[in-house]
């Protein structure tokens, strides 16, 4: 099965030679998601929690656009510029999942990350999962 590119106006356009995530063998890999406004390509500059809500609704319309949700995820990377703001990123991060069914994850604390953001989350999710 060729690799599907999946594209929404619902999330940010790339800034860079990637897409917004690929579809091969129905697992879906989504590029990390940043705290960009997809409506007018924006960065929030807000709290810790604002920021993080962000990045998951786009990373949701990312999902969605592949025909998939959260259910779906069985994989996740969180990438931190400060440990420091991990629990107030898994308090937003852990509104999107049931605890029971809540996929993989690391979290890796960086030196800088994208538009020198504060947090970035990438997703693989399945077909059926």
């Amino acid at each position: 099965m060729a690799k599907q590119i999946i594209k929404t106006p619902n999330a940010p356009a790339p800034i860079g030679p990637y897409n917004q995530a690929v579809l091969i063998n129905g697992t879906l890999y989504t590029s990390g998601q940043i705290a960009i406004d997809p409506k007018n390509g924006t960065l929030l500059q807000g709290t810790i929690q604002e920021e993080t809500e962000l990045v998951m609704k786009n990373l949701s319309s990312v999902l969605e656009a592949a025909q998939m949700t959260f259910d779906n995820v069985v994989k996740t990377s969180i990438f931190v510029k400060n440990m420091n703001d991990f629990s107030k990123i898994n308090g937003v991060y852990g509104t999107y999942f049931n605890e029971e069914t809540a996929p993989a994850r690391e979290t890796v604390e960086v030196g800088n990350l994208p538009k020198y953001v504060n947090v970035e989350i990438s997703m693989i999710a399945v077909e059926n999962a």
